[in-house]
């Protein structure tokens, strides 16, 4: 006989009952369906966050290295952009004073870039026209006993013009060339009475004469670089004793060389307002395309002339 228990309410609509055995079983069986359901939905979503917070985690670890990886490349590149800061400045520095050397005022919101185009091209052109045109002494520098112009001549006792310098000079003192040019006349010259005579002829009608010479080391029609050696000071001709008689002529007139002695890098623009008597500014305007090789460049282009006849006589 199945026990069980019944209940019997009353009340004024009248009498239920209800059988407890019953109800139990239903409770029983709707709560454990509802714990086993809630189970696995907190299992899945355990599951689910666990999943998630690892992808978190990965991507917070990847995150932060690359965080510390663009700290590390930050902290480079700052480093590099102070080590060139401090290039700039110190280059900055150095072209102010080659311009204040070749005689550029520097400009200060020209950026530098511009700057050192200017004084790239500046340095060139003196270059170039401190090559071609005669500038600095023939000899070691030690003075000068007669200067330009009109003087009483030391053996002629008689007024005339002086159309060059007489530099101090020893016997046998090395001359050479102010500039490049071609040999004009190298020997012994009665009629000017400079004696043993060279005459250099440059570009744009310059000429230089060195007279007075004990012996010269260079012949007619020979080219000659600025600074090669060309003869040795002396005391023939019309002289009163061992020095280098000087001369520089533009169009053949005579023009003072002690401007072009004393003419150098530091000194530059000097001259220009010294001597009048050259059209420096057509000059000028002349020679701007013009470019002297400089000593690198003249041995590529030798040593590539030396390939080439190498390989046409293979």
């Amino acid at each position: 006989m199945d026990k069980h228990f019944t209940v019997v309410i009353h009340d004024e609509n009248g009498s239920r009952e209800f059988n407890v055995h019953k109800m139990i079983k239903k409770v029983l069986i709707y709560g454990t369906a509802f714990f086993v359901t809630l189970f696995f939905v907190a299992v899945g979503t355990i599951i689910y966050l666990n999943n998630t917070l690892s992808h978190i985690e990965t991507k917070k670890y990847l995150l932060e290295k690359d965080y510390r990886d663009l700290q590390v490349k930050m902290d480079e590149s700052e480093s590099v952009l102070r080590k060139k800061r401090k290039e700039l400045e110190e280059l900055s520095d150095s072209l102010s004073e080659i311009e204040t050397l070749i005689g550029l005022k520097p400009i200060s919101d020209t950026s530098l870039q511009d700057r050192v185009s200017v004084a790239k091209l500046s340095s060139e052109e003196r270059a170039t026209l401190l090559e071609l045109i005669p500038n600095g002494s023939p000899v070691a520098y030690h003075g000068i006993t007669s200067p330009f112009g009109y003087r009483i001549h030391p053996t002629l006792k008689k007024l005339e013009l002086h159309r060059g310098l007489d530099m101090k000079a020893k016997r046998n003192t090395p001359v050479y060339a102010t500039a490049d040019g071609i040999v004009e006349w190298a020997g012994y010259h009665k009629k000017s009475g400079f004696g043993n005579l060279v005459i250099l002829v440059h570009v744009y009608g310059f000429k230089t004469y060195y007279g007075h010479l004990q012996k010269v080391v260079v012949k007619s029609g020979q080219f000659v670089k600025k600074g090669d050696l060309i003869a040795y000071s002396g005391n023939s001709g019309l002289s009163s004793g061992p020095h280098l008689h000087y001369e520089i002529r533009f169009i053949q007139r005579p023009v003072n060389p002690y401007y072009f002695v004393k003419w150098t890098q530091k000194n530059y623009n000097e001259i220009f307002e010294k001597e009048i008597k050259v059209p420096w500014k057509s000059l000028l305007k002349g020679m701007s395309r013009i470019k002297v090789v400089t000593p690198q460049e003249r041995k590529i282009i030798q040593k590539r002339q030396e390939d080439n006849v190498t390989s046409k006589s293979l």
